[in-house]
């Protein structure tokens, strides 16, 4: 069945607020949406109606409502990945001081659903519930590397390879090598590929079936998380931390 248009404008509406916290004017707004400020007008009224979309009076921008934290608050909170892997990561957390994220993947793209903060000064700007490109994250990269070949094919056929740092991977088949090597190895690296100052460190979490089910990671500044950071250290804590959290999911099998 087709969509319904106004259905589908109004969630392409909020999708959009999504990508900016601190609000956007409608006529930006309306060139992002491809839509008349008139037709937006009467969808954002509605929207502002039942509380999805609230509107700053000083600034005149436009930004998601908190009953879109209303819908969510069950979801994230009985999520069975969650509540499993949080006591984990927050040890994690203490232990290395640096962020941890959990992620999982919805619609080709890297879902943050939880987050440990460090205490360190400089912090990620990431929220739970924001989004990433598979293809220059670690996360995302773990993420792809138990699907099957006509999976991966799907999500790369609608990924556009941007090059957002000096090291970002810009083509398939760069990516596609690197997969094979996270297979071998067990582990995945964003080497500032996503931010330039950014270098982070993931890995699995697999379910009872044996599946990757979500990805860790533990990300910071370069100058903090360096490379022998990651050899001597790193990748022996996120590899033991995948097979604490996967047997909590009751995995049973080896590791890499």
């Amino acid at each position: 069945m087709p969509n319904v248009q106004s259905v589908e404008r109004a969630l392409t509406i909020l999708n959009k607020l999504s990508e900016y916290p601190e609000g956007i004017q409608i006529t930006r707004l309306a060139e992002q949406v491809g839509l008349t400020k008139s037709t937006l007008h009467r969808l954002l009224a509605t929207l502002s109606n039942l509380n999805y979309v609230v509107k700053d009076e000083e600034t005149d921008k436009y930004k998601l409502g908190l009953q879109v934290l209303f819908l969510s608050r069950n979801l994230l909170n009985d999520s069975s990945i969650v509540n499993v892997a949080r006591p984990y990561l927050r040890k994690l957390g203490q232990e290395v001081n640096e962020t941890i994220h959990l992620c999982i993947e919805d619609n080709g793209e890297v879902l943050y659903i939880d987050k440990i903060e460090s205490n360190q000064a400089v912090q990620m700007y990431s929220r739970i519930g924001s989004r990433a490109p598979v293809y220059c994250t670690g996360v995302g990269k773990v993420l792809l590397s138990d699907m099957n070949e006509e999976r991966i094919n799907e999500i790369l056929a609608h990924t556009e390879f941007i090059p957002k740092t000096p090291t970002t991977i810009t083509s398939k088949e760069a990516l596609l090598a690197e997969i094979k090597q996270v297979n071998k190895q067990g582990y995945a690296l964003d080497n500032a590929e996503n931010e330039a100052v950014i270098r982070c460190i993931a890995a699995p979490i697999y379910d009872h079936t044996g599946h990757i089910v979500a990805s860790f990671s533990i990300s910071g500044p370069s100058n903090r998380v360096t490379e022998e950071a990651i050899q001597s250290n790193l990748i022996d804590k996120v590899k033991q931390y995948t097979k604490d959290i996967s047997k909590s999911l009751g995995y049973q099998g080896t590791y890499k």
